[in-house]
């Protein structure tokens, strides 16, 4: 997740593949939620497809994402393909 450049998102996917475990996607949301590192940017990994996914506070989600330049619905980043990242 420190790997995430600012104003670029990934998913939850994606950081179980880097990790070497495709297909561990819902592993890594678990491993998120109890994380306790706190200067890492939790808020950059969203679910596939561009929605926003889990977060203990959501509306700060929007908040980080939206003050990084993402357009961000109540449910999802916009321009997700353009954004995302690898």
């Amino acid at each position: 997740m420190a790997r995430v450049p600012v104003g670029r998102v990934t998913t939850y996917g994606a950081v179980a593949k880097l990790a070497g475990r495709p297909g561990a996607a819902r592993a890594v949301g678990n491993i998120m939620r109890k994380a306790l590192m706190p200067n890492l940017p939790y808020h950059r990994v969203i679910a596939a497809g561009g929605l926003l996914g889990g977060y203990s506070i959501p509306a700060m989600k929007r908040q980080l994402l939206s003050a990084e330049g993402h357009v961000v619905t109540s449910k999802r980043v916009k321009r997700f393909e353009q954004v995302k990242w690898p």
